[in-house]
């Protein structure tokens, strides 16, 4: 009787390659030679750093310039070049190099995790995206070292730049800046433009998707040739970049000289998209401050990205879908293009599923640590974005919430839908077609 092997989905691929780098990531991270001072870091923290950065999150419960070795850094950035390309894709890439056949189940897993429109030309499409990530990190890496190795001299200067560059890059928000103040972020660069302008052109290069990229490299500037969802993404994030580029330089940070309060309402306004770096306080923020970054969190970058949160698109797809509503169209239309209806059923489930998941997370951890619904809430909504910016609660959290935050990173990363699927069992059947009733809404 020949036994039945056991078939994975592509979501349960996708999981599981998740699942299995962050327990080779805690287990690296557990060693004694990985913290400088042998036995002080616990199991369940190194899980936390492995969690935090193969989600590329940011979120840390020990500061990581002061406690891991050079060893241990060397993990966790491993881990968040890994954890941005994604897994699939770095296999696919070992894979190239080994000169490995890549057959038509890999070509469609890695459709799935880059959210490629086809699988025709999927392996081009990947050695064009690891050719751009590499170049893109080294010339941040490049650009950034003569601040770094004039402040630190030079292999520290060096390495410094390289780690920051790949760590905005793939949206991490992981820095080295700890020695002079723990968990001080990069706030003693505010006033440094090369710095600011180099981190946000990163962050933000970083989180339009490779869909975009590669419509860049076939059309240039000939923005009429892009596909709807390059527009989409172009669109929107030019928008979410000038508003609350105002709303942060007018209603923020009234104090500062002029100039610096450019950089800092510039990088308040990218880095929540979602890279978890922050040049200023972020307790110093208005309330309105804090929601607008909350928002800004919980949207973060395109498809098929190294960003986090719901997705430029998915709100985007929302957005067209409620101006279709309000001008009686009967279908969603952007650009001359009608979305797809899935398109629009995906969206709506993913950010009801964001929004719930955020709140219920936010009011368990006010119930557990006794903190204010609006500090929690920003903590929660950081790590299901996968963003890192923090008010400054997390070290201090106790275990279960933690726990919570673990969850939200993962599910953010991975995906909520691809989560979903990989649980429940594959629909192969087709649906018969059910009478049609209308439901009330509004």
């Amino acid at each position: 009787m020949k036994k039945r092997r056991l078939r994975l989905s592509h979501f349960q691929i996708i999981v599981f390659g998740f699942l299995l780098l962050v327990i080779l990531g805690a287990g690296l991270l557990s060693l004694p030679f990985a913290s400088k001072e042998r036995g002080s870091v616990s199991f369940f923290d190194a899980l936390f750093t492995s969690v935090s950065a193969t989600c590329v999150t940011g979120l840390v419960v020990r500061d990581t310039a002061t406690t891991w070795t050079v060893f241990g850094k060397i993990v966790i950035i491993v881990l968040i070049q890994i954890g941005g390309l994604g897994v699939v894709t770095v296999s696919l890439l070992f894979s190239m190099i080994l000169n490995k056949k890549i057959g038509l189940a890999q070509r469609s897993l890695m459709q799935e995790s880059i959210s490629a429109s086809q699988v025709g030309g999927i392996v081009r499409l990947t050695r064009f995206i690891v050719t751009v990530v590499a170049a893109t990190e080294v010339l941040g890496g490049i650009a950034m070292s003569p601040v770094f190795i004039r402040d630190f001299g030079f292999p520290k200067g060096l390495a410094l730049s390289f780690f920051h560059s790949v760590s905005a890059f793939c949206n991490a928000g992981f820095d080295l800046m700890g020695e002079a103040a723990p968990f001080s972020s990069m706030t003693a660069y505010a006033r440094n433009v090369p710095i600011n302008l180099i981190l946000v052109f990163l962050i933000l290069f970083g989180g339009i998707g490779f869909k975009t990229w590669d419509d860049f490299r076939l059309h240039k500037l000939r923005l009429r040739r892009y596909s709807l969802q390059s527009k989409v993404v172009l669109s929107f994030s030019l928008g979410l970049l000038v508003l609350p580029f105002l709303y942060f330089f007018l209603a923020e940070n009234s104090n500062m000289p002029i100039g610096e309060r450019i950089l800092a309402a510039l990088f308040q306004t990218a880095a929540p998209r979602t890279a978890g770096m922050n040049t200023t306080d972020l307790n110093a923020l208005s309330d309105g401050g804090i929601a607008l970054t909350i928002f800004l969190m919980l949207i973060g970058g395109a498809s098929g990205s190294t960003a986090g949160g719901m997705k430029i698109t998915t709100v985007a797809v929302m957005f067209i879908a409620a101006f279709s509503v309000f001008r009686q169209k009967k279908e969603v239309s952007a650009f001359g293009r009608r979305v797809d209806p899935d398109s629009v059923l995906k969206a709506s489930a993913v950010i009801l599923m964001y929004l719930m998941l955020c709140f219920i997370s936010a009011i368990a951890l006010c119930r557990i640590e006794m903190l204010p619904l609006k500090t929690c809430l920003f903590e929660t909504a950081s790590a299901i974005a996968t963003v890192g910016l923090t008010l400054g609660i997390t070290p201090g959290l106790h275990t279960a919430s933690k726990i919570i935050l673990m969850f939200l990173m993962f599910l953010g990363r991975v995906g909520g839908l691809t989560v979903i699927f990989a649980a429940l069992n594959e629909n192969k059947g087709k649906e018969g077609r059910l009478p049609v009733e209308n439901i009330s809404i509004g």
